[in-house]
């Protein structure tokens, strides 16, 4: 039943979820919905209990809610996985593995959200052995992660609480040094001198973002990385050689599933992790439809073929809620007259921006799109850290289309004290878009053409305008895209609004 090829499906998906875009429900199409609803408040009672084809009717649509709600409550936790299988699965297992993208991550790897204009280094250690010591090297900007992507908890130092960031927005400050990965309840040794990172899942993402200043010579950057260090704390001298394989020539699929075999993933997950008091209730959900820790996973052919359609169904929900509903949430829009959308509405790397609880809408629309939280994406941090203006639509709030041609202005002193990018990626899996270009993205450091008065005009459709080639990122006809805008160390002026980009307008169809 799972058999169909995983880039086959997502053609299809993706075909079927243009064909959304381009139109509303039909009307047929919403009363269907609301008829389903009405046949399962309808469903018939005899003597005050439920007929058998009732109660096999409920059964199953309660199945297959509690699995459409598992997936998209799991979603870090799977969307991160996927990407640990799908890494060892290309460059080997172990903490002393630390693949490294030499030549900048290009559309051929899969995975969500990349920055193809840093270098970047993603490694996966488990603590359920001990202690881990990453030791940073300088110049770098990175995250430690759990596996439900929640930033680990640092140290508090001079007042300033740290949440997993290290390297320039890290308590290194850049500079490098020593961080010490423990479980949550670690009371053991901890040396002097170790920038102490608590997790609460056994597993933790290692993630490096190197910078570079000149596209052509990337080799100081790689140098750097390679510099640094993972080991068992309990075993320096016994340490297994560091491994740096080069993603850029090996690309590796590390996207999560968006049928039944995500809930097979979720299985694995939850067998290598810890449990955690916190979740109990939602260990409860995935109990009811079948995934237990240490237990085994086997759903009826029914039940497959229930789980798969809720897997889905879940994966569209999750888009609309990227594509639709993040918009309308609090603080979602960073100018109330323009298209971008600030996806860490709130500031807050756990959606718990609230102080009650945790926005579900801005949850789902981030893991469904992208990985890795810390406060250095986040908060607000002038000239450290990033942000990442992201638009779907175009100036007139019509969906961005790689058939017709359009116009990004940027006005003058672009507020990035580190760099600044546009990057497109494919709206259904969120990987960079494969355009056919060496990488899907244009930045500050590739000099694109400017303006007499210091601003910028980008360009992006299937054909360059004439003389436009610099400045132009190819898109795919019959497919739609989204855009990111990256600024690293963004300036006051960003936050203060004095400068701010221009819509995305169509120029040709």
């Amino acid at each position: 039943m799972f058999a169909t090829p995983l880039s086959k499906r997502l053609h299809v998906l993706s075909s079927a979820l243009l064909m959304v875009l381009a139109a509303p429900l039909a009307g047929a199409q919403t009363q269907t919905g609301s008829a389903s609803h009405d046949a399962l408040v309808n469903a018939k009672f005899e003597g005050d209990y439920p007929t058998k084809e009732t109660a096999d009717t409920l059964r199953d649509e309660l199945f297959f809610q509690r699995a459409v709600q598992v997936y998209l409550w799991s979603l870090p936790a799977v969307n991160i996985y996927a990407m640990k299988e799908g890494s060892e699965k290309t460059y080997g297992a172990g903490y002393n593995v630390l693949p490294i993208w030499k030549e900048r991550l290009n559309a051929k790897t899969k995975v969500t959200t990349p920055n193809s204009d840093c270098i970047y280094a993603m490694g996966y250690v488990n603590l359920k052995d001990g202690p881990i010591v990453v030791e940073v090297s300088p110049k770098n900007q990175g995250i430690f992660d759990d596996f439900y992507q929640r930033p680990l908890t640092g140290p508090t130092i001079d007042g300033k609480a740290y949440l997993g960031d290290f390297g320039f927005a890290g308590p290194d400050g850049g500079k490098g040094g020593k961080y010490l990965l423990v479980p949550w309840d670690y009371k053991g040794d901890t040396p002097a001198g170790y920038y102490v990172y608590r997790s609460r899942t056994n597993n933790v993402l290692v993630f490096f973002r190197g910078f570079f200043t000149d596209p052509k010579n990337l080799g100081p950057t790689n140098e750097l990385i390679e510099q640094s260090r993972i080991y068992p704390l309990n075993n320096k001298s016994g340490a297994k050689a560091m491994k740096f394989p080069d993603g850029s020539k090996t690309p590796a699929f590390m996207l999560f599933p968006h049928d039944g075999t995500y809930f097979d993933m979720l299985k694995r997950f939850v067998d290598d992790e810890t449990v955690d008091p916190a979740d109990m209730d939602w260990r409860g959900m995935m109990a009811a439809i079948g995934i237990i820790k240490g237990q085994p996973f086997q759903p009826t052919e029914h039940q497959r073929q229930l789980l798969d359609k809720a897997a889905r169904t879940a994966f569209n929900m999750s888009k609309v809620e990227i594509w639709h509903d993040l918009i309308d949430q609090p603080l979602a829009r960073y100018y109330p007259d323009r298209q971008w959308q600030n996806v860490f509405a709130g500031q807050n790397p756990q959606f718990q921006a609230s102080g009650s609880f945790t926005n579900l809408v801005q949850r789902d629309a981030y893991f469904t799109t992208a990985y890795a939280t810390s406060p250095g994406m986040v908060v607000d941090m002038v000239e450290r850290g990033a942000k990442y203006p992201s638009t779907w639509r175009d100036a007139e709030g019509n969906f961005l289309r790689g058939d017709h041609t359009y116009q990004l202005h940027l006005p003058p002193n672009v507020p990035a004290a580190n760099f600044w990018s546009v990057t497109v990626y494919d709206p259904i899996n969120a990987s960079g878009l494969e355009n056919g270009q060496p990488l899907p993205s244009l930045n500050s450091m590739d000099k694109p053409v400017q303006n007499a008065d210091g601003t910028y005009d980008l360009y992006f459709g299937p054909k360059a305008p004439a003389g436009k080639e610099r400045n132009w990122v190819r898109t795919l006809p019959n497919k739609g895209y989204f855009i990111i805008l990256r600024l690293y160390s963004p300036k006051q002026a960003f936050f203060d609004k004095t400068w701010k980009p221009d819509d995305v307008k169509k120029i040709s169809d």
